[in-house]
């Protein structure tokens, strides 16, 4: 009989402590910061597999999604100052800044190193996660996303902290 209150405590004591854990963890969590995101659109692509001519020279892009896949496009403005928070994504996302100028720091990067980008430079995500910074304290910045994700799926999660390397 005994054994089975101590059980019953145990449990009780583990409900309650996740959901509370999970509340510090979100906490904890680095939000966005001066950053207004719009939804352009959302679409679910079928099972496909794209290469380019090989008898085209200077370019090949090879592209699969298997199973169906979700993509959506999304505009950001960044006010000065604005920052995406720590976040990451399950899949690639490919980033074009449409003006002004945007910082990223990579989550797993030793050095914490800067990657700037001007209006007309894009770059790939990879999904192991990042901070995008408009470090101009007097202009505004814009991007425009593409994203991808598995069909239903999320196309952000919170990182519950920053890259310890980075002292912001």
């Amino acid at each position: 009989m005994k054994s089975k209150v101590l059980r019953a405590t145990a449990t009780v004591a583990i409900l309650c402590v996740l959901p509370i854990s999970g509340y510090v963890l979100k906490m904890w969590a680095t939000q966005p910061s001066g950053v207004i995101r719009s939804l352009i659109g959302r679409g679910t692509y079928d099972r496909f597999m794209v290469n380019t001519d090989v008898n085209q020279p200077g370019f090949q892009y090879i592209a699969k999604g298997q199973p169906a896949i979700d993509m959506e496009v999304d505009t950001h403005y960044y006010n000065p100052l604005g920052s995406t928070g720590w976040h990451k994504h399950p899949g690639p996302v490919y980033i074009t800044v449409t003006s002004g100028q945007l910082t990223f720091y990579e989550f797993d990067d030793l050095t914490c190193s800067p990657h700037v980008y001007s209006a007309g430079q894009g770059f790939v995500d990879y999904g192991s996660g990042h901070i995008g910074i408009n470090r101009d304290p007097n202009n505004p910045a814009s991007d425009v996303t593409v994203a991808v994700t598995y069909v239903g799926g999320p196309f952000r999660t919170e990182l519950a902290a920053g890259n310890p390397n980075c002292n912001f």
